[in-house]
């Protein structure tokens, strides 16, 4: 404490340093706060004030320069003075007085992003401190995001390849609190997809990790997400992303982790499983790896919201449109009918039309018989999907609801009858 308030002194009167007299150069202070500025800023009169002491007497409803008290133009500009900064950090030397503290406004985080550093940590963690802080004003958010300076410095942060894993992460937090703005997300996609490759392969990089890392791992599936979600990410460059051996596996990971499940890492993980799930090549690619079963897991369990387990069951219908995810689906009939049955009455429309699709899928397009077998074991089953049928749903979902029933077994209390039948069925969707 001592030693801060000396340094205080020292920054406000100058000081003594290795026998030599520092004074504090009077431009160095702002003319309102009467310290040294840490982020100066011109008005149109000529007066160079600190940042955050100009704002505040904005703010406060003057329209008028503190010093000349001329009036000011609305708006009011005010031009970051990168000279005097210069100055002010080259006189604060570690061989004279500590430098001021880091700015936060966007000029000053632009600034700062857009320079080389040696240790990018700091900064991204102010950057991070920017976007998360409700304090924040949202425009300032949008002024930063805006430039067309921003999107770029920050993924070229991600696709360093010199960077260390801690400061992969860090930019991959970044990224993803700029990708919640719905106003400016495309700009950052943009610069995302100019290096696809470089991305995609850091976002894999922060996926893979664990050792508690489960927070940043959500950060990289949500930005993959992003990217797969937009309009700007084409057939080709889809196929660049879906093709790398390390995503489904992971996003499995994701969602059915081998300890305690996190609902917020699976929902992260959904989505993102949900937006790469586009075509017969990927759906393969999720049955291989293992994602059928792995979402049979996730929706027998309790602590699964009943909007992530609309979006399990959503994951699982994409599977099953392949070969590979309908074999996957039968050879564990018994769980995925169970896991199916048990949630299919507790979620939504789409929820339970998939959940039908799933069924269908398998007692049907592929007559399986464990499938079918699971089907007519299952407690309440013909109940349920009679619900489904009499709920509102699609014709086509109608129409699989009704060609299931067949497969209960005639009993006293069943309107049902028996299926048996070589016909040719065609998938509905």
């Amino acid at each position: 404490m001592r030693k801060e308030r000396e340094m205080g002194r020292r920054r406000e009167k100058g000081g003594r340093v290795d026998g030599l007299e520092v004074k504090l150069p009077s431009f160095f202070r702002c003319p309102i706060s009467l310290e040294v500025m840490r982020s100066p800023v011109s008005l149109c009169t000529g007066v160079t004030y600190d940042r955050d002491s100009i704002q505040r007497w904005l703010d406060s409803g003057h329209r008028t320069c503190p010093a000349t008290r001329l009036p000011l133009p609305s708006p009011v500009h005010l031009v970051p003075n990168l000279t005097l900064r210069r100055l002010i950090h080259l006189w604060s030397s570690p061989h004279l007085l500590p430098p001021p503290p880091p700015s936060s406004s966007p000029d000053d985080l632009l600034l700062d992003l857009r320079s080389s550093s040696s240790d990018p940590l700091p900064l991204l963690d102010r950057l991070s401190a920017f976007f998360s802080s409700p304090t924040t004003d949202d425009s300032e958010k949008d002024r930063l995001t805006s430039s067309v300076h921003f999107a770029p410095a920050l993924v070229s942060r991600v696709v360093d390849d010199n960077a260390g894993l801690e400061a992969l992460r860090a930019a991959v937090r970044v990224l993803a609190l700029v990708l919640g703005m719905e106003s400016r997300r495309e700009l950052a996609i943009a610069a995302l997809i100019a290096d696809l490759d470089g991305s995609v392969s850091a976002l894999l990089k922060v996926l893979k990790s664990g050792d508690g890392a489960e927070e940043y791992r959500i950060d990289a599936a949500t930005v993959l997400d992003s990217i797969l979600s937009s309009p700007s990410c084409d057939s080709e460059r889809r196929i660049l992303i879906v093709e790398k051996p390390d995503l489904f596996p992971e996003l499995v990971r994701l969602i059915d982790p081998p300890d305690t499940m996190d609902p917020a890492a699976a929902d992260a993980g959904l989505r993102c499983l949900l937006a790469a799930a586009k075509g017969r090549h990927a759906r393969a690619g999720m049955a291989r790896a293992g994602a059928v079963p792995a979402l049979a897991r996730a929706l027998t369990a309790a602590e699964l919201p009943a909007t992530t387990a609309e979006r399990a069951l959503k994951a699982m219908e994409a599977a099953a449109r392949s070969a590979e995810g309908r074999a996957a689906v039968c050879e564990a009939a018994e769980a995925c009918v169970g896991a199916v049955m048990e949630r299919v009455l507790k979620v939504g429309r789409e929820g339970r039309e998939a959940a039908v699709a799933v069924l269908w899928a398998a007692c049907v397009a592929a007559e399986d018989r464990r499938a079918r077998e699971a089907v007519a074991g299952a407690r309440g089953g013909a109940a349920k999907i009679l619900v489904v049928m009499q709920g509102g749903c699609s014709p086509a979902a109608a129409r699989m609801a009704r060609e299931l029933l067949r497969v209960f077994k005639v009993d006293a209390e069943s309107c049902s009858v028996g299926y048996d039948t070589k016909t040719t069925h065609i998938m509905p969707y």
